[in-house]
């Protein structure tokens, strides 16, 4: 079986768009099923899609233990996405647990190594919380006004 996320090398160059086409993205974006398939208090899946009107990706559901494998391979795909500013839109986030919150930071740290800036936009509650009890580990994330 395939991983959900690959590497396969450095950021493209300003200006691409490769990260955009369907394809690529068909390998990106990750799906996790609901895990009681009944809609009774299980966990919503996780989905993750590119941004059309401006480099990132949107996310939707819920970040936690059971959908940690697709967080990681959004935001791996999210950190090679081209240009100056990478957007993430929480929007659509219903939960973030710490862990979650500590991958932000990691891909927040990874684009910042790139001489590059992740941008989050409509953090959920949850996000709010986790940044008030550890303001020093979350400092570099920047929430969009």
């Amino acid at each position: 079986m395939t991983p959900a996320h690959r590497s396969d090398g450095p950021v493209p160059p300003p200006g691409a768009q490769a990260l955009y086409d369907d394809v690529v993205w068909a390998d990106a974006v990750v799906r996790c099923a609901d895990a009681g398939g009944t809609g009774t208090g299980a966990p919503q899946p996780l989905t993750a899609q590119p941004l059309r009107d401006r480099p990132g990706a949107l996310l939707h559901g819920s970040c936690d233990l059971d959908t940690r494998p697709i967080l990681s391979a959004a935001l791996g795909v999210v950190t090679r996405i081209p240009g100056p500013v990478v957007h993430l839109d929480l929007s659509g986030v219903a939960f973030l647990d710490a862990s979650a919150v500590a991958a932000l930071v990691q891909a927040n740290a990874t684009v910042a190594g790139q001489g590059r800036r992740l941008l989050l936009h409509h953090p959920p509650y949850s996000l709010r919380k986790v940044v008030e009890m550890f303001p020093d580990e979350c400092a570099a994330l920047e929430v969009a006004a």
